[in-house]
């Protein structure tokens, strides 16, 4: 079954952003089994205290350990640092 995994961000500097940390991530979700189903701001925050949240993410992975195979990968860990400063995220894992 499969697992998608959901994130809520305010990016302070979308180009750095982009530049730092979305190019690198991406490549990762694809190289690791996932892929993007929703990317992107512009989300409408309708409920809730995600204020200012306005991009979001949501991949889709075959199963939850290879979602969490590449949410805890050195690679990820290393990507992730990309986006220190520039963006409060908010992830959610949810399926199988």
């Amino acid at each position: 079954m499969a697992a998608y995994m959901l994130i809520a961000a305010k990016i302070e500097d979308r180009d750095e952003f982009r530049a730092q940390y979305a190019a690198a991530a991406a490549a990762l979700v694809a190289e690791r089994g996932g892929k993007y189903i929703v990317l992107g701001p512009g989300a409408e925050l309708l409920e809730g205290t995600l204020e200012g949240y306005t991009s979001v993410a949501v991949s889709e992975w075959p199963d939850r350990e290879t979602a969490l195979a590449f949410w805890n990968s050195p690679e990820y860990a290393e990507i992730k640092k990309g986006r220190e400063g520039l963006a409060e995220v908010q992830v959610l894992l949810a399926g199988d």
